[in-house]
């Protein structure tokens, strides 16, 4: 059974500090390529940040550059997201999202249930 689970969630202050966990199971961690995205009130949801199978090459959103760091550690099948000066719009649910790459889980696409982040004075 696939589970992805996001924890580390919470109330920060503006400019504070977060780090996001997403604890993997039921697949192969290492041969999918990870991301976090997030979803704010009304809006659509959105690519934060993502990392390639097993590790390595990152990429993220302009909008967190530079404050964002995302990392995996696959011996202990796990997805991070550290999140450094937090700004009120930084507030959203935040996703953990695994995808196949490799021959034969190309295809394959699993979510967690998210974690809320709410960034506020």
């Amino acid at each position: 059974q696939v589970q992805l689970v996001e924890s580390g969630g919470g109330l920060v202050v503006p400019g504070g500090s977060l780090r996001l966990s997403c604890a993997a199971s039921g697949f192969t961690f290492s041969s999918y390529a990870m991301s976090w995205y997030r979803q704010a009130p009304g809006k659509e949801r959105e690519l934060v940040a993502a990392i390639a199978s097993p590790a390595g090459r990152a990429a993220s959103a302009d909008s967190v550059k530079g404050r964002f760091i995302i990392s995996r550690d696959n011996a202990k099948n796990t997805l991070y997201l550290q999140m450094n000066s937090l700004k009120p719009e930084d507030t959203a649910v935040y996703y953990c999202n695994a995808k196949g790459v490799r021959i034969p889980t190309i295809g394959t696409d699993y979510w967690g249930q998210g974690t809320q982040v709410t960034v506020s004075s």
